[in-house]
């Protein structure tokens, strides 16, 4: 069975999306999604990124985020055909390990907790396949990457490139 391996934030959890709220909320700011085109919070905004990337250090900021539609009913769908593994570079942010991991088995409970990777550098896993939003985790990775579409990776090219989870499907699943 071939494995696939899938990121957490920005491709089956709205981490940009809680982001922004947060964000707008303390600096009484107004960006929206479509500001972050070819941009991460920080870096649209350096002189208050120290502040921002703080927002993430709240142990349960990851705890409530959305899940990315669609996202639940394709990779059970792709459980039945792929060995499933979620491999999230969790090291960047320690505090998060625990509201990951319970926000997996609740929106993900058809998945086994050891398929669950809390890594840093993804080079580390074997799988067939890794669908990410962040291209810098392809360079090292053996097997083949897949950009999940996201707004800061907008500009990105030379990458097989999915937009949503029925795009996933798609290339998974052909009929």
């Amino acid at each position: 069975m071939k494995r696939i391996a899938i990121d957490m934030d920005e491709v089956i959890a709205d981490f940009a999306g809680k982001h922004i709220k947060l964000y707008n909320a303390l600096f009484s700011d107004s960006l929206t999604t479509s500001d972050l085109e070819g941009h991460r919070l920080w870096t649209l905004r350096p002189h208050q990124a120290k502040d921002i990337l703080e927002i993430l250090n709240d142990p349960m900021f990851f705890r409530d985020l959305d899940v990315i539609e669609g996202s639940q009913e394709v990779i059970a769908e792709l459980s039945e055909q792929y060995e499933i593994f979620i491999a999230t570079a969790a090291m960047e942010r320690p505090s998060s390990f625990a509201a990951k991991f319970e926000w997996l088995k609740e929106h993900f409970p058809f998945l086994s907790d050891s398929n669950f990777v809390f890594c840093g550098d993804k080079s580390i896993i074997h799988a067939d396949y890794l669908i990410d939003d962040s291209v810098r985790h392809f360079k090292r990775f053996v097997g083949q990457g897949i950009l999940y579409s996201a707004p800061h990776n907008i500009h990105e090219t030379g990458y097989v490139r999915v937009k949503d989870w029925e795009e996933v499907r798609a290339h998974f699943l052909p009929k």
